[in-house]
């Protein structure tokens, strides 16, 4: 009886891995004095388009980008969260 082969997917490539990994990765930055958390999201977990507040253009679903909300909010964590909003990434860099 002959062997059956089991076949391996392709590895992705480097950059793939990269974009998944980073996907998930939330970070902290300053602007304009404010506190804000950062977390990037990829093509693939873009299922919605928004309004990117930078800019005023829709940020397509199936794009790239940036969901950015305030980590020092007064009125705490949750409203902070509620108030989050999603932007181009090249307008964040320019904010």
């Amino acid at each position: 009886m002959p062997r059956s082969r089991k076949r391996h997917p392709a590895r992705p490539d480097a950059e793939d891995s990269l974009e998944r990994l980073m996907a998930g990765w939330k970070r902290s930055e300053t602007r304009r004095g404010a506190e804000w958390t950062v977390q990037p999201v990829s093509a693939a977990q873009a299922q919605k388009a928004y309004v990117c507040p930078g800019c005023g253009q829709e940020v397509a679903a199936g794009t790239a980008h940036l969901v950015a909300w305030r980590a020092d909010g007064v009125l705490g964590d949750a409203a902070d969260l509620a108030a989050r909003r999603h932007w181009h990434t090249h307008c964040w860099r320019m904010a």
